[in-house]
């Protein structure tokens, strides 16, 4: 019996949705229904051309939707064939990417189908889907054709936490050694960064310190040594990215889920410090005695005393405070290290006072107490959590605001957060000075 495809993360509903109007679009056109899952590709591509009235068009939206249909059929079949899932991947023109749990193999159907109908050729899907049969195969087989035993299956929170920018941290760039790292050769960097992993202190494992040679300095080998690495953005964002953070970074925060900046951190800002709290209707009431976090209640129910942005980033910077780190980013299509005008903010962060926020969290939730007729509950580990970090990044935050140069809001993975503190430690090493003693 085959395995069930893990349901962590359902398909998304703007994929199920376009499949479905696809679905329903065919079996109009046609006078009856096209299977999605099991016709040929050929055959579907012919339906498809009736539908498009003339050849692909990228940029007209009723065409992407059609191919985002499309994709929902060639992710279902991958789902049926190896047991593919969706998983969230903020990098993806979905805001999901296919993981497989036999190999690390991440799949863009939309990426893949929208390639195929710019050339014209929807057959290409099958020539993927051949790849990665064949991809899966040898990692399902051995070397000598036995299969492969005892292998952990990767699940759709693995991928979730290699390759989703789900963390958000705000950094400062020293604008000298930005510049000079963007206008640096790759092997020159790759030296120095070397050379960095062996007097990092204290000392990092050996693991932690091949697991940076491999990734960081051989990329960096692997570049055009005759070219800046600014002028190679396109081909390494990632790679120029993170040096620009390694090498520059003279400040900034710890590292957070996104929806924890977006949902507590930055609304607190907003809220201030109110001396009196609104009525609360019975749904909030009923949240809190269902154990709903007073802190989560707080920034829902109080308003805000200063006006944030309708809409924009984090719901506390407008579009227009967004900018790039290097003009040269503008070749990039998702960027995880943009520049931010902290201006909006800066005064708020002035005015902001750790304790005295502490302290109107803890009257909100006797408050709470008091009007749903209970004892306030003793403050468990994770309320107390919460706020302990929300305050201590936006304390970070303050100080960072404080710092000379650029603000930079840098997206990273799960586990690029979790290295954060090793990250630290090679970026201390690279930004020291080399002293030699001679006796």
């Amino acid at each position: 019996m085959a395995e069930p495809v893990p349901q962590d993360f359902p398909v998304p509903q703007h994929v199920y949705q376009a499949q479905a109007q696809l679905a329903a679009a065919f079996e109009k056109v046609e006078g009856k229904p096209v299977d999605l899952l099991k016709a040929p590709w050929a055959e579907v591509e012919k339906s498809l051309i009736k539908l498009l009235g003339g050849p692909f068009q990228v940029n007209r939206p009723e065409h992407q939707t059609l191919a985002l249909g499309i994709a929902g059929a060639f992710a279902a079949r991958m789902a049926a064939e190896h047991r593919a899932f969706w998983f969230p991947n903020r990098d993806s023109p979905e805001g999901a990417t296919l993981g497989f749990p036999d190999a690390i193999i991440m799949l863009s159907p939309f990426g893949a189908v929208m390639d195929a109908l710019s050339q014209g050729k929807l057959v290409k899907l099958e020539e993927l889907s051949t790849q990665i049969r064949n991809q899966l195969g040898q990692v399902r087989f051995g070397a000598n054709g036995s299969m492969a035993g005892g292998q952990p299956k990767i699940g759709p929170m693995d991928y979730q936490r290699l390759f989703d920018p789900g963390f958000l941290q705000f950094v400062v760039l020293d604008p000298a050694k930005a510049k000079s790292t963007f206008e640096a050769k790759p092997d020159a960097l790759a030296r120095d960064v070397k050379d960095a992993l062996g007097r990092t202190q204290p000392p990092l494992p050996k693991e932690a310190r091949d697991q940076f040679e491999g990734q960081i300095v051989v990329a960096l080998q692997r570049m055009d040594p005759s070219k800046p690495l600014v002028d190679q953005v396109e081909r390494a964002p990632r790679l120029v990215e993170l040096m620009a953070h390694m090498v520059a970074t003279v400040g900034g925060t710890g590292c957070a889920p996104e929806e924890f900046w977006a949902q507590i951190v930055l609304p607190l800002l907003f809220i201030g410090v109110p001396q009196q709290f609104p009525p609360l209707d019975e749904e909030e009431l009923e949240a809190y005695a269902q154990g709903a976090e007073p802190l989560a209640l707080f920034v829902d129910v109080v308003p805000h005393a200063h006006k944030a942005p309708e809409e924009g980033l984090l719901g506390a910077f407008e579009m227009t405070d967004i900018g790039l780190p290097h003009p040269s980013f503008s070749k990039v299509g998702a960027l995880r290290l943009i520049q931010i005008n902290p201006g909006h903010i800066k005064a708020l962060l002035e005015q902001f006072d750790p304790e005295k926020t502490t302290d109107v969290v803890k009257r909100f939730t006797q408050y709470l107490a008091e009007k749903s007729g209970k004892t306030p509950p003793q403050e468990g580990p994770q309320s107390q959590e919460m706020i302990q970090a929300a305050m201590m990044l936006l304390t970070d935050l303050k100080k960072a605001v404080a710092t000379q140069g650029p603000l930079c809001l840098r997206r990273l993975t799960e586990a690029e957060a979790a290295s954060e503190q090793a990250m630290a430690l090679v970026r201390r090493a690279l930004q020291g000075g080399r002293i030699i003693l001679t006796s």
